[in-house]
């Protein structure tokens, strides 16, 4: 946090304040404001020094917003005493030097004005902290929407392919006969894939049994063409289905392994989803071999926005994404 200007301007204005109620407009001599003024200065940096410290260390402590009670409550706490105990001190040490002893009028009237620099300094630190976080959840929340609707752009457009439409639609062409229960089946599962796309595309987490069910019907669609060239494994305990991951994630990674690896009779194309609660996370794992024809290769651009998303929703660990001789691995955070 930088707050030069808040030292540079505030401290000496602070200390002009502060001095205010002790009668300083009264005085006549310009020598005797400006020691005034000086000793002032020299008390608010103490205060504010101190202040800003103790703020820092419990922010560090409590940096979260819900944690926001805990950390005022401590603050006023702890300089309360502080405040408490060094007008206690000075005034103690200013009666004994003028001969007298401390009362108590005098002690809650100085009390009560060195609060007052205690008070607008933590206020200054908090002010500068909630507009900070503020600022920074707005832009957070900004580019969590773009990148929301770019991963859903990307997603329409690819299932809008034409590679894609006309896989499809030479499918169903030769499925589709009278009271053919598998082409019905087909068209069911087709708008299915739509349907989820559009209802998700307003949301920027979704529970992972909700994605699954839809990766698993994106899945059928691609198994009625490939058949048993493409073999896959689900192995997800329930207790991670009502985690969360970022709508269209998984079915991304399913779509990366079809269409830029061989999906052939002799090299079936395996896939094998699978979860890890404990560890808390979701892995799409597939047989590397990619296409030496057809398909451009790709450009990384999923998988960059995959992890892009994933870092603005706090996830408690990055995506990884492991390429080995033969096999190419995602493991994607699970969100609570």
């Amino acid at each position: 946090m930088n707050d030069r200007k808040f030292l540079l301007w505030g401290i000496p204005i602070l200390a002009l304040l502060v001095l205010i109620p002790r009668g300083v407009l009264h005085i006549r001599s310009v020598p005797v404001f400006f020691l005034n003024w000086g000793i002032s200065l020299l008390f608010t940096c103490a205060f504010w020094f101190t202040g800003r410290a103790l703020w820092r260390a419990l922010f560090r402590r409590f940096p979260r917003v819900d944690q926001t009670r805990k950390r005022l409550w401590r603050l006023a706490v702890i300089n309360t005493a502080i405040a408490a105990a060094v007008t206690f001190i000075l005034d103690s040490v200013a009666a004994w030097a003028q001969g007298g002893h401390l009362d108590s009028a005098s002690f809650w009237r100085e009390f009560g004005l060195n609060m007052v620099p205690t008070v607008v300094i933590q206020l200054i630190y908090e002010s500068m902290n909630f507009f900070q976080q503020w600022e920074e959840n707005v832009r957070r929340a900004e580019q969590l929407q773009s990148a929301g609707v770019q991963s859903q752009l990307e997603a329409l457009q690819s299932q809008l392919d034409p590679h894609f439409l006309f896989n499809s639609l030479n499918t169903l062409s030769a499925l589709i006969e009278p009271e053919n229960e598998p082409a019905q089946d087909f068209v069911e599962q087709l708008s299915d894939v739509y349907r989820y796309v559009l209802l998700a595309r307003d949301r920027p987490t979704v529970p992972l049994s909700e994605e699954l069910v839809f990766v698993d019907t994106y899945l059928a669609l691609h198994k009625a063409r490939f058949r048993d060239n493409l073999q896959v494994t689900i192995d997800v305990p329930s207790a991670a289905l009502t985690r969360y991951v970022a709508p269209l994630s998984v079915q991304l990674l399913v779509e990366n392994a079809l269409k830029h690896n061989v999906a052939s009779r002799e090299f079936p194309l395996q896939l094998r989803l699978t979860a890890d609660p404990i560890a808390g996370n979701f892995t799409v794992e597939n047989t590397l071999r990619p296409r030496t024809s057809g398909l451009a290769p790709g450009t990384g651009t999923g998988l960059r926005n995959v992890r892009h998303r994933y870092e603005l929703l706090h996830a408690p660990h990055p995506v990884e994404i492991t390429a080995e001789a033969a096999t190419f691995r995602v493991r994607l955070p699970l969100l609570k």
